[in-house]
């Protein structure tokens, strides 16, 4: 029998009364903290028990072989897997000789609480030693969102009853064993064995260092801690270092309510190709500003970081307080994968854990960026920062599959395709379109100029060029895109799939304007005005399929003939229907596991009519089982806008809980970032009808009956708006900044600062909802597993 975690129910904390061994995984997940460039996962701070010990640092990681049964001509060569580098979470503690382990003694009390306004895990635990030895242990740890090197930890413990020595230990620790993964789930990571070589190992009085390389990558990492001991009376330190530990130690006797203190500060870095010395002197330099800043310091900035942002991300609904705190705690983790990353991808995981071996995915331009795009958009351009960076990779792979431009990777680290599927890996080229829809957003959310010039432009270009050479146009004159795979994942290489076809038209689209806005650059990357107009041309004539016997858009070209899958048929422990049935057998049916074609009607949604569109979500809500945690938020936006808002609310929840409430039992590999920005794009765009039309904001409201009031802020063009909606009226606050000029329901306001603009909402006709497949109606509460 499947266990979920369960929490607290507060506003803006997750909070944990009690510990379940058997939920580790789930909540190390759910504790995790991370600044986009370190991420902890949340272990105990002694280290075990542990359901998956984590330390990452985004894009490092190891290469590793990937098996063919049959090699073929193009296939990735070599795999990327995410590693888990030093833990400098450590810290040990003896009491009286007797390790402080939650699994003997008797553990007296345990609380644990996510801050999501200051950033911070916070721990205390009262334990009873097997002598009867009792104590208190308080932690508060945090990762920096300031000074991205850098984490630290605040640990005290307190005798209780009686006096107590006791020993602190506080560790660096590589090459953790780590657990089996499951070997017949493909989401899990690999297990790398003791991937890192040690280089350099050092601990002297209070300070520690590590240093290690990868065996095959050869990339260098660096390690290194200091540790601010106070305690009443004598103590005596001591420190020790091998190539795989280093430990400083602290002993004191303790009298009854005496109490030792450590703030142990931190400090990561790693490099492909600096040196042993710049590595360690990276470190060293990071942990003296730690060390300059001191920990208040590091608490008080940590809080103004998430102040400052809230201010500008904030979601409040009443009437829920289950989903008011999953949405916060949504767009907190969210935030944390992105919020430094500078240059480096967002995992679909978000580091929180090693599922998909660290590897990022289409779905971070969709929804992530989506989310971020209105909220923190510095993060945005970082991100396509990167996607620029792989711009070689991207075209040296076009050119391998005999193709012009830029095909960006299914799944990657470093930019080179690792992915040994290749009918859900190469010929999912929507990827592409995926990241020119995220510049695109982008520009438009920010009006940012520069990056368009310096690294919009050669991304809208280069995917541009993919879809020209792609593409081909037909002896009716249409221009039609064959053999791809869209997001479904169980449909594969099928001709026109209507979600690949419209991204692809947007992008041809914007790469042809955008040169016309930047004719110079345009000509430096050979550009010509024949190139321009056969993407003008290429964009007008796409082919979109329907089928006028059931008046619906088929996913893609005959998708609507193929045979139904039995759904009644099915049990409900064989979903997902991946781990149970074949590929073949899902390929040729109508059953969908995400939203494919409702997901075009999300992105392009000027491309439909609202009575196609509201057949179509009727149609696909019959067949999709929501085998990914990426559905969820899209039905939610197009159930609100068909007049499904009951339904739509029902998906808002699902996509708000599924990792908080574990929903599909594997958030102890990590937390779904996909998902997680779900939960505020069901909000936001579903019940906020929030849109970028063109270049102009544009919101169409409308709430159920289960929310009594909707309030949200978004940063937009460099202004910070507050839009408040209940069930009759929707006011507009713009902030901060100039006038700004939205449009409520096709509506024009110019927003001036802090004047108000209400508006009324109008009613919507409520139809019939759809049913689901058999079993696989929205929950809140978890599925059979």
């Amino acid at each position: 029998m499947f266990v979920h975690p369960t929490f607290s129910v507060e506003p803006w904390s997750i909070v944990e009364t009690g510990l379940d061994l058997e939920l580790l995984p789930q909540t190390e997940s759910v504790f995790a903290l991370s600044n986009g460039h370190i991420r902890m996962r949340g272990n105990l701070d002694e280290g075990e028990p542990h359901g998956i010990p984590g330390t990452y640092l985004n894009s490092f990681y190891e290469l590793r072989a990937l098996p063919y049964a049959e090699a073929g001509f193009g296939y990735p060569e070599s795999g990327q897997a995410i590693v888990n580098v030093t833990n400098g979470k450590l810290i040990r503690l003896l009491v009286d000789d007797e390790p402080f382990d939650v699994r003997y003694g008797e553990l007296l009390s345990h609380r644990r609480v996510l801050d999501l306004r200051g950033g911070v895990l916070r721990r205390e635990v009262e334990w009873q030693s097997p002598a009867g030895v009792r104590v208190r242990v308080a932690s508060t740890r945090l990762v920096s969102l300031v000074q991205r090197a850098v984490a630290a930890i605040r640990y005290e413990v307190v005798a209780l009853d009686r006096p107590v020595q006791v020993v602190v230990q506080s560790e660096l620790v590589a090459n953790e064993a780590m657990p089996v993964p499951q070997a017949d789930d493909p989401r899990v990571a690999a297990t790398l064995e003791a991937p890192l070589v040690g280089e350099e190992c050092l601990a002297q009085g209070t300070e520690g260092l590590l240093l290690h390389r990868l065996k095959r990558s050869g990339f260098r990492v660096a390690a290194a801690m200091e540790n601010a001991f106070e305690a009443p009376g004598d103590m005596d330190v001591g420190a020790e270092a091998s190539p795989d530990v280093a430990r400083v130690s602290a002993v004191s006797r303790l009298e009854r309510g005496g109490r030792l203190t450590l703030v142990k500060y931190l400090a990561y870095g790693w490099s492909a190709e600096r040196s042993r010395s710049a590595l360690h002197d990276q470190v060293d330099g990071a942990l003296q500003a730690a060390r300059h800043t001191g920990w208040d310091g590091l608490v008080d900035e940590q809080r103004q970081f998430l102040d400052e942002f809230w201010a500008g991300a904030d979601v409040v609904l009443d009437g829920d307080p289950e989903v008011q705190q999953a949405v916060r705690f949504s767009i907190f983790h969210v935030l944390q994968s992105g919020a430094r990353a500078e240059g480096r991808p967002i995992p679909a995981k978000g580091l929180t854990g090693p599922g998909y071996d660290g590897h990022a995915f289409w779905d971070s331009e969709i929804y992530v960026l989506g989310l971020l795009s209105l909220t923190r958009p510095e993060a945005v351009a970082d991100v396509l920062r990167w996607r620029h960076t792989t711009l070689p990779a991207a075209r040296a792979r076009a050119r391998q599959l005999g193709l012009s431009g830029a095909a960006f990777p299914w799944r990657t680290i470093n930019g080179a395709e690792c992915s040994a599927y290749w009918p859900a890996g190469t010929a999912a080229f929507h990827i592409t379109a995926d990241v020119a829809y995220a510049v695109i957003r982008y520009l438009r959310a920010t009006g940012d100029e520069q990056f368009e010039a310096d690294v919009g432009l050669e991304l809208l270009v280069e995917s541009a060029r993919l879809w020209r050479s792609l593409g081909h146009h037909h002896v009716d004159g249409s221009f039609r895109i064959d053999g791809v795979t869209g997001p479904d994942e169980y449909s594969a290489v099928a001709d026109n799939n209507l979600y690949t076809n419209l991204m692809a038209q947007l992008n041809l689209q914007a790469a042809a304007e955008v040169c016309s806005r930047h004719p110079h650059q345009a000509a430096r990357l050979g550009v010509s005005d024949e190139e321009a107009g056969a993407w003008r041309d290429a964009a007008r004539d796409m082919y979109v399929p329907y089928d006028e016997r059931l008046g619906v858009h088929p996913q893609s070209a005959g998708f609507t003939d193929h045979q139904r899958w039995d759904f009644e048929a099915t049990d409900p422990d064989q979903y997902p229907l991946l781990l149970h049935f074949p590929y073949f057998d899902l390929y040729r049916k109508q059953v969908v596991k995400q939203a494919d074609l409702v997901l075009a009607m999300h992105l392009r949604g000027e491309a439909f009519g609202d009575e196609v569109k509201a057949r179509n979500f009727d149609y696909y809500e019959e067949i999709t089982v929501r085998d990914s945690s990426l559905s969820s938020c899209s039905q939610a936006v197009l159930a609100l806008e068909t007049g499904h808002a009951g339904l739509a609310y029902q998906y808002v929840g699902e996509a708000a809980l599924l990792d908080l409430a574990d929903l599909e039992h594997n958030t102890g590999d990590g937390l779904h970032m996909a998902s997680l920005a779900g939960a505020w794009i069901a909000l936001v765009e579903g019940l906020g009808g929030v849109r970028i039309e063109q270049w102009r904001l544009s919101l169409r409201p409308y709430l159920p009956d289960a929310v009594d009031r909707l309030r949200f802020h978004l940063v937009y063009r460099g202004r910070r708006l507050q839009v408040t909606l209940t069930h009759d009226q929707a006011n507009y606050l713009l902030v901060t900044g100039e006038q700004l000029s939205v449009w409520h329901y096709g509506e024009e306001l110019a927003l001036t600062p802090d004047h108000e603009e209400c508006r009324p909402v109008p009613p919507r006709p409520r139809r019939t909802p759809p049913s689901q497949p058999k079993g696989r109606s929205p929950t809140r509460a978890g599925r059979p597993h």
